[in-house]
């Protein structure tokens, strides 16, 4: 476990402060930022940075469902049915985080955020919103009002099954590698399911939420959280949430695709790096 002292505990505020203001503007909770920072910039140990990471996203999903529950972003619906998949995937990563060596967790890591960034953008541009407000949504779909079309904009959910899937999968990354599951549910959302970027960079915030508590509790059980470490992690995060989403109201749903793939291409390649 490192030693707390207060230089330490200042640099990990202001990560949280930069890993929470892209997590709440991707909506993937910022883990996948916090993770590489600890453990290869801090020389964590891979459990202790993934336990520091899922406080860490506890509170963004907080902080960014408070302020986008009023403008029918999140999906609730559609978010707690795949949430019932996430959080059984989510307890099961978290009780083989234990038994997995941390090179092959790094590289795990890697892996999937290659595969993400070069998913997302080969979808920069692709749109899933229907302008026709009279369309019927569906069940499991929605409405929302989209800056950037200047309407309120229908969309409808798509391959359910293949969701559900994706999203224990999800669950299971998340407590392995300590990233909440939002980098691996937003493309799914946004590729799979037809949900718009938007749309699902706010569902998929409010579900991580649930996801990390899920994964956190064990690592806390074994002993792997340090709690001032984590609690200068979430009030950085914190205040970072608060400039994401404050500059995502601003940003194209394009710019914000290129971006989460650019990120996600450079941590894949510590991450490989750091496991050799």
């Amino acid at each position: 476990m490192p030693v707390v002292t207060p230089l330490l505990a200042a640099i990990i505020f202001g990560a949280g402060v930069v890993s929470g203001g892209f997590g709440a503007l991707l909506g993937i909770g910022g883990g996948v930022f916090l993770v590489p920072f600890l453990n290869l910039g801090l020389s964590f140990p891979f459990p202790v940075a993934a336990a520091i990471s899922l406080t860490t996203v506890i509170a963004t999903s907080s902080s960014v469902s408070a302020e986008r529950s009023g403008k029918h972003l999140i999906n609730l619906r559609l978010g707690m049915l795949l949430e019932v998949a996430t959080a059984a995937g989510s307890l099961l990563g978290g009780i083989t985080a234990q038994l997995v060596a941390p090179a092959i967790l790094q590289k795990l890591f890697g892996i999937v955020a290659a595969m993400v960034s070069v998913f997302m953008v080969g979808r920069v541009n692709r749109r899933n919103v229907i302008l026709d407000p009279s369309v019927d949504s569906g069940v499991l779909g929605g409405r929302f009002y989209e800056e950037e079309s200047g309407a309120t904009v229908t969309y409808r959910i798509k391959r359910l099954p293949a969701a559900l899937i994706a999203s224990f999968a999800a669950g299971n990354m998340s407590s392995l590698l300590g990233v909440g599951g939002g980098v691996i549910k937003v493309p799914v959302l946004n590729a799979w399911c037809g949900v718009p970027v938007r749309a699902a960079a706010a569902t998929s915030a409010f579900m991580i939420g649930v996801t990390a508590t899920a994964g956190a509790v064990i690592y806390y059980g074994r002993g792997q959280l340090a709690p001032a470490l984590a609690a200068a992690a979430v009030l950085g995060v914190q205040l970072g949430s608060w400039g994401g989403m404050h500059v995502g109201r601003r940003t194209s749903a394009k710019w914000l695709k290129l971006l989460m793939a650019g990120v996600l291409f450079i941590v894949a390649v510590l991450m490989f790096a750091r496991s050799r």
